[in-house]
């Protein structure tokens, strides 16, 4: 598969990889290799990817967080700040982080802001990192229970797919990353979208291209609209509400998390059923949606008290302008509409 190009960097895959990330070890000749991980990445993933780096007499120091959204905080950059100037990191330094989202989003921004930015470079473990962190520079840790408040866009200087990765996945991890799939195919491709809900005519050969396309079309959407000032703001279909319910899920004890594409799921369903009293989705669209998340995400029970409470929550979604909330609905799968607004009656009808 051919790499990418973003604005200010590029994304590698499989083999090319290897390739690549040692060819920018050899050529920039960092001070020192941090990689970070999690307590997954780094049983499952790192002694494969020591194995296939070329370090040289570059020093490479491992740095382990835990594994979770619960600890994608500023107490834990603060741990890896500390870390980083305790082994004398410099502005030469070189962090590459190998993890799923949380710890791609989570080292994104410590690499951005230790000493007002070292380099860095995103090797996603997850299909959901792959396919959504891997683009677009976003980086950033929660506030509390709120999702990604504190962060920057910046991007790194390389990323690297290797889905060999994703055999180390439960299933579970693999379906969250599928609903940025689906998100893709519904805000830009509709014949993507149904590739992706008649997996029974592909085989495991085809994630590969699959994956590669959601990158594409995520990459074409950020280098026509960097800083999200417009375009870029499609691809939050399904996150507004989606952000919010796993806010919810996260604060409550007596309700197991959510993953994110857990989340998400429910986010889209919501938002097209929106999108029919706001945009004029058809019925059908509505219909094919439906039948189409269902095929994969099984249903979430949400009451009355959580509805409310995942309204209030909406203040703090990062589309707002002047206290309202901004929404992405759909006009028809494939034809997204931004800063739509809609009142909490209709919300509460949504659920």
């Amino acid at each position: 598969m051919k790499s990418i190009f973003t604005k200010n960097s590029v994304v590698h895959f499989n083999s090319e990889v290897y390739t690549e990330l040692n060819h920018y070890i050899k050529t920039s000749n960092p001070s020192i290799i941090f990689v970070l991980v999690d307590t997954n990445t780094h049983d499952d993933c790192l002694p494969q990817f020591l194995e296939r780096i070329e370090s040289g007499d570059i020093v490479v120091e491992v740095m382990e967080m835990p594994d979770g959204e619960e600890h994608k905080t500023i107490d834990i950059c603060m741990g890896v700040w500390e870390a980083l100037s305790e082994y004398n990191a410099d502005r030469k330094s070189l962090l590459i982080n190998l993890g799923g989202g949380v710890v791609t989003d989570l080292g994104g921004f410590i690499a951005s802001t230790y000493m007002r930015g070292i380099s860095y470079i995103n090797i996603p473990t997850s299909l959901l990192a792959m396919v959504d962190a891997s683009v677009g520079g976003k980086t950033g840790v929660d506030l509390g229970g709120l999702k990604n408040q504190i962060g920057v866009i910046n991007e790194g200087v390389m990323v690297g797919i290797d889905t060999t990765f994703l055999g180390t996945l439960p299933q579970k991890e693999m379906v969250s990353g599928f609903a940025e799939m689906l998100k893709h195919g519904l805000i830009y491709d509709k014949a993507y979208w149904n590739t992706l809900t008649h997996l029974e005519n592909l085989d495991i050969s085809d994630l590969d291209s699959l994956i590669y396309d959601s990158v594409l079309i995520k990459n074409n959407v950020v280098s026509e609209d960097p800083s999200e000032q417009g375009l870029r703001k499609i691809l939050n279909f399904g996150h507004t509400l989606g952000h919010a319910i796993e806010s919810y899920f996260l604060d409550h004890a007596d309700r197991a998390p959510l993953l994110h594409g857990e989340a998400i799921a429910i986010g889209m369903l919501l938002e097209a059923y929106l999108s029919i009293k706001i945009c004029g989705l058809s019925t059908h669209d509505f219909e094919t949606i439906t039948e189409g998340i269902l095929k994969t995400f099984t249903k979430v029970s949400i009451n009355k008290d959580a509805e409310n409470i995942i309204i209030h929550l909406l203040k703090h979604d990062k589309k707002n302008s002047h206290g309202v909330v901004k929404f992405v609905l759909l006009e028809a799968i494939g034809q997204p509409k931004i800063d739509c607004i809609v009142p909490n009656e209709l919300i509460l009808e949504a659920f």
